[in-house]
C-alpha cells in the first residue's frame, strides 16, 4: 500500500498521535472512529506508532491493515533501518533516555523486516486540505522530526515553525500533550497521544476532531478511555520497566525531563476536553 501524502475533503478529520505500541488504546481509537462514522481515509496519525508499550508488531499490523494516513515519527525513522535508540531527542543519561532503552530494544526484537519496510516508506509530511485551509502534518517541528514543541512555546517560535512549512497551519505530534494555539491567524494543533496519558493524573489518551463549518474550522480535543489495565499488564508480561506501565494507570509520567516549567507545573491536573474555532 502506497503511503498517503495528501488528504483532501470537507471533514470531519480525526487526528491522533502516539499509539506507542499500545494495542488496547489503538483498538479503542478505531472503535471510537467507527462509532463516529469516520473511515480510515478521514483519519490522520502524527507518528510514533511504536514506542513505550508491549505490542509494537501488533500496532504496526493494525495500522497497516487500516490504511490510516500516517506521518513518519522519530521512532519509526530510527527503527526502520535498525537504529540503536529511539531518536526521541532525550538528553543522554536522563531518566527519559534510560527508560527508553528498554522499550526500544523490546520493539526492535518484535518488528519484522516487512514492518521495517512499511515504517521506512512513511512520509515526513502529509498535506491536508480541509475546509479551504492548507495544513501541514508533521511529527515534531517543521524541519526537525524530534523537536519538542509545547503549548507554552513563545508565539514567535510557533509562528516561525508554521511559516517554515509554507502552510496556514500545522498538525503535529511528538510532545505527547494535547493543545491548540492560534498564532497571528494561523494554527498550531497537537492532538496529543492515545498510547500514554497526558501527565494529568488520569489514564486517558487524547485525540481530536477537526470539522469545517461556516464560521471556520472547529478544533475539538477529545479524551479516549480504553483498557489501560490490560495494556499495563501486557507491558509487565513483556518484562518492560515498571515506570511506563505504572503511568498507564496513574496518569503521571515516570520522568518529566523534556517538560518546560509551565507544563511541569500542570502535572497531575486533569485536562478538560474542549473545542475552539479557527476562523
Amino acid at each position: 500500500m502506497a503511503a498517503v501524502t495528501r488528504i483532501d475533503g470537507d471533514g470531519p478529520l480525526l487526528v491522533f498521535g502516539g499509539p506507542y505500541s499500545n494495542l488496547q488504546a489503538l483498538r479503542a481509537l478505531l472503535a471510537e472512529a467507527a462509532r463516529l462514522g469516520i473511515p480510515p481515509a478521514r483519519m490522520l496519525c502524527t507518528g510514533d506508532v511504536v514506542a513505550y508499550g508491549a505490542d509494537a508488531a501488533g500496532c504496526i499490523d493494525l495500522m497497516q491493515a487500516s490504511g490510516i494516513p500516517t506521518v513518519l515519527g522519530n521512532c519509526e525513522e530510527s527503527l526502520a533501518p535498525g537504529g540503536e535508540d529511539c531518536g526521541c531527542g532525550f538528553e543522554e543519561g536522563t531518566a527519559c533516555d534510560l527508560l527508553s532503552r528498554g522499550w526500544f530494544a523490546h520493539a526492535a526484537r518484535q518488528v519484522t523486516p516487512a514492518q521495517r519496510g512499511w515504517m521506512a516508506g512513511l512520509p515526513r509530511r502529509i498535506e491536508v486540505m480541509l475546509g479551504g485551509r492548507r495544513l501541514a502534518a508533521v511529527h515534531g517541528g517543521a524541519a526537525v522530526i524530534n523537536r519538542f514543541l509545547f503549548a507554552s512555546e513563545p508565539e514567535e517560535c510557533l509562528a516561525g515553525e508554521i511559516a517554515a512549512t509554507g502552510a496556514e497551519g500545522v498538525l503535529a505530534g511528538h510532545c505527547g500533550l494535547p493543545f491548540t494555539r492560534q498564532v497571528g491567524g494561523r494554527l498550531w494543533h497537537n492532538a496529543g497521544a492515545i498510547g500514554m496519558p497526558a501527565n494529568d493524573g488520569t489514564p486517558r489518551g487524547w485525540f481530536s476532531l477537526l470539522t469545517p463549518g461556516p464560521r471556520g474550522l472547529r478544533v475539538e480535543h477529545r479524551a479516549l478511555a480504553y483498557d489501560h489495565a490490560g495494556a499495563a499488564a501486557a507491558m509487565r508480561r513483556a518484562g518492560l520497566a515498571a515506570g511506563y506501565a505504572d503511568c498507564l494507570g496513574s496518569g503521571l509520567w515516570p520522568s518529566c525531563d523534556v517538560l518546560p516549567a509551565a507544563e511541569l507545573a500542570r502535572r497531575g491536573q486533569p485536562i478538560a476536553a474542549g473545542a475552539e474555532v479557527w476562523a
